[in-house]
């Protein structure tokens, strides 16, 4: 008895999300999370952001998952993320606040597009690696279709930054996001700032509206917080007693006036 087409496991409607043909590791963000087939980001794969130049909103969004790699590194400490290209380097202290050890971090020094793709391809062979992340301009076809084979055939995440010009061009990646950071929302009623995610691609339905993810976790929302309050109440302390060194100053040059 054969199967209906919908029962196969390599056959997917495009009116429902996709089963990743691989392992999926959670982003660390509930909602975009939901929105993912199986539920994160997909391990053997391109996992495509398109960003404006100088905006680096890549850090905050994928550090829950550098983290969780982190955790899962052996005792051995051999195991690492691969940064080739990265046009800045991240700050120590604020990974380490979000759990992704800087240590186990590596970069590679690349300018010519021709190294940058030899050292992710050779990232991508290494059993030591679990992640390549990979800051490219323009591109050909081909090489992204090279390496989306590698990340496929050694199960490893392979994150590629790129401009939003890429936009328009066709790629091979199953997923690709543009991020954006309105400064206008990131200063609204001093909440802390939203990143805005916009699914280009995926194996499933167009998203409606794109996803406003928290890039602040809970604990550091929280200090902030209290940082701000403290701020507040010693402006309201240094005003009150200006006010009072007002008033005896000015006592004093009535009763001087006497």
């Amino acid at each position: 008895m054969s199967l209906p087409a919908h029962a196969l496991p390599d056959v997917w409607r495009a009116s429902e999300l996709a089963r990743p043909p691989g392992l999926v590791l959670p982003t660390g963000h509930a909602a975009l999370d939901v929105a993912l087939p199986g539920g994160g980001w997909p391990v053997g794969g391109i996992s495509e952001l398109l960003q404006a130049p100088g905006l680096h909103a890549e850090w905050g969004l994928l550090a829950p998952a550098l983290s969780q790699l982190a955790a899962q590194a052996p005792r051995s400490g051999r195991s690492a993320v691969v940064l080739i290209g990265a046009p800045w380097l991240p700050f120590g202290p604020a990974l380490a606040a979000r759990g992704c050890v800087p240590g186990s971090l590596l970069q590679v020094q690349a300018d010519a597009l021709a190294d940058r793709l030899w050292a992710a391809e050779q990232g991508l062979r290494c059993a030591d690696v679990p992640a390549v992340l990979l800051w490219l301009g323009a591109v050909p076809a081909a090489a992204l279709r090279r390496l989306q084979t590698l990340a496929q055939e050694h199960s490893r995440l392979l994150f590629v930054c790129r401009p939003p010009s890429a936009r328009q061009e066709a790629s091979p990646a199953p997923l690709r996001l543009s991020l954006d950071w309105p400064q206008a929302q990131a200063e609204a009623g001093g909440r802390p700032p939203a990143l805005q995610v916009e699914v280009l691609k995926r194996r499933g339905p167009p998203l409606a509206a794109p996803l406003l993810l928290q890039m602040q976790p809970s604990a550091l929302q929280q200090l902030l917080a209290a940082s701000h309050g403290q701020a507040r109440r010693r402006r309201a302390r240094l005003v009150q007693t200006l006010a009072l060194s007002e008033v005896s100053g000015a006592v004093d040059r009535a009763q001087s006036l006497v």
